[in-house]
């Protein structure tokens, strides 16, 4: 089953999606990049969304993430509508429930990778938390608590991702959202930093991973496919 009733969320649903519709528009005309696409994903699920260049994933990703809003149709994400809150409304739950991992790491060069972890509390922290300590424990996590204090200039690709997905989880989020988490790597630390996605996953993390690396299949509990701005699953 790809979609939920968005009316009535199933409990444990992360995100819901009926009749999603995105268009941009150059000029006048318009350019349709997503088709009513209807998906479910439910929490604890590593799912991976799969698809060629041009396939409408990256917009997909943009609608799960609440960077974007669609032009018809829901994004629900733990049971809001996305597109019937406001822009803070939505700043606020992206912060909170979404950790992202990017393909270029989006790491501050002038920060340590302890103050790099730290980034987004300052914006978005839960009530209560310790986050110098959560940002130590989660650099750990990663093994980094040897690099804390070492500038992304210092640390190699691998170890720049394990900073990003430490960052990722400071806020404890409902979803991790990873967009080509591997694309920049070597074979060798691409299997080290999936296999730090699939102990966050074994651990009850859901997780949504946009790739197009077919070796990443073998990772995850679903595969999600998108071509021409319409989908189907494995």
């Amino acid at each position: 089953m790809t979609g939920c009733n968005v009316q009535n969320p199933e409990i444990g649903n992360v995100i819901d999606i009926q009749g999603l519709k995105k268009s941009y528009f150059l000029g006048n005309q318009e350019v349709p990049i997503l088709h009513g696409i209807d998906l479910c994903i439910k929490q604890g699920e590593f799912v991976a969304i799969m698809g060629p260049s041009g396939s409408g994933k990256s917009t997909l990703m943009n609608m799960i993430g609440c960077l974007d809003r669609p032009t018809s149709g829901k994004v629900m994400l733990m049971g809001k509508d996305t597109n019937a809150i406001t822009d803070n409304e939505l700043a606020e739950l992206r912060g909170f429930e979404i950790g992202f991992v990017f393909q270029n790491f989006n790491l501050i060069p002038r920060l340590s990778a302890y103050e790099n972890v730290l980034l987004p509390t300052y914006s978005n922290t839960k009530k209560g938390m310790d986050t110098s300590g959560r940002a130590r424990d989660l650099l750990k996590l990663v093994g980094l608590d040897d690099r804390i204090s070492h500038k992304p200039a210092e640390l190699s690709g691998g170890q720049r991702q394990r900073v990003a997905i430490a960052r990722s989880l400071i806020n404890d989020p409902s979803l991790i959202l990873a967009d080509e988490p591997t694309g920049n790597l070597d074979s060798k630390t691409s299997v080290e930093i999936m296999d730090i996605f699939s102990d966050l996953h074994q651990k009850g993390r859901t997780i949504v991973m946009i790739t197009h690396d077919p070796e990443m299949e073998q990772y995850v509990d679903r595969v999600v496919r998108i071509m021409d701005g319409n989908i189907g699953n494995n």
